[in-house]
């Protein structure tokens, strides 16, 4: 049997409760199993304590994701929940395109994308810049104006924001938002669909040692994760309730929210089965879910 991936999309929001707009990461994450590189391009919600996969698309081949892709991704996200479900659409340096910003705008999904130093900028006084002559003499700005092969119009302009982080690396953001410092400042939620990776792999659930490669059996295999990934968040709430992680000497949580979700999750499961239960049954949705033909 075959798992329904946008079924699960629909049950991983109801079961986290996440109704208000919400940001989004774009991302991919791979590896190989000798000669072979799995490749996977990912649409996941970052939440303050949630970072979960909610749709994805195998890539056919190894490196970066052509725009077709993306699009198509995203059109399957507006589909089941709309563009006014989105507070931000997050995304790294390789998510940068005039067709792929073009599509953002006309569905009206805002974003905030990361960009290169050396890009070109048309700004709005016609002038023709790079960003990092634009910070030669400063350590950070704001902009409007258009990336090098967008057309200059009006539904189309974008707002940049940059400043220097530790060791003097530029950050730089295209955003569609009103306030391209509150677009800064919301990019650094980006990392969570980092962490997301590495609780799906190495350092949770190790997806690489199950040694699938089967396109179809992957899918299925992805979705097992996204609503194992759900369980344990709900493992760690039910636990936890609103109480926060304890911090160590150094500042950070003694355990993510995944990690503790996941311990508590094998705990019940081995030892009191019927609380692992309650935690998965008492947020599942009592009406249908919706299949998609």
């Amino acid at each position: 049997m075959q798992l329904d991936g946008d079924v699960a999309a629909q049950l991983v929001v109801r079961m986290l409760n996440l109704g208000r707009p919400k940001l989004l990461a774009l991302d991919r994450t791979n590896w190989k199993l000798g000669s072979r590189v799995v490749n996977v391009l990912v649409l996941a919600v970052v939440t303050r304590r949630f970072r979960v996969p909610l749709m994805w698309i195998l890539l056919d081949h190894a490196g970066n994701s052509a725009t077709a892709q993306r699009i198509a991704l995203m059109e399957r996200y507006l589909h089941l929940f709309g563009a006014r479900s989105i507070k931000a659409l997050l995304a790294d340096r390789e998510f940068v395109g005039s067709d792929w910003m073009h599509f953002l705008n006309k569905n009206k999904i805002p974003f905030v994308i990361r960009i290169k130093e050396d890009m070109l900028i048309h700004l709005t006084d016609g002038n023709l810049r790079r960003f990092r002559t634009l910070l030669r003499k400063r350590k950070r700005g704001t902009w409007e104006g258009w990336l090098i092969g967008m057309q200059a119009a009006s539904d189309d302009q974008l707002r940049f924001a940059a400043k220097r982080v530790k060791g003097g690396e530029l950050l730089i953001v295209a955003t569609s938002l009103d306030d391209p410092g509150r677009g800064l400042n919301l990019y650094r939620r980006r990392w969570g669909i980092e962490c997301m990776f590495a609780d799906a792999k190495t350092r949770g659930l190790n997806i690489e040692d199950t040694h699938i490669i089967d396109p179809q059996k992957l899918e299925t295999l992805l979705v097992v994760i996204a609503l194992a990934v759900t369980w344990a968040y709900r493992c760690a709430t039910r636990s936890m309730g609103r109480k926060a992680i304890p911090k160590k000497a150094h500042g950070r949580r003694q355990k993510s929210w995944f990690r503790k979700g996941l311990d508590t999750l094998r705990n019940w499961i081995l030892h009191q089965p019927e609380q692992a239960i309650k935690a998965w049954a008492a947020t599942c949705p009592k009406r249908p879910l919706k299949k998609i033909t």
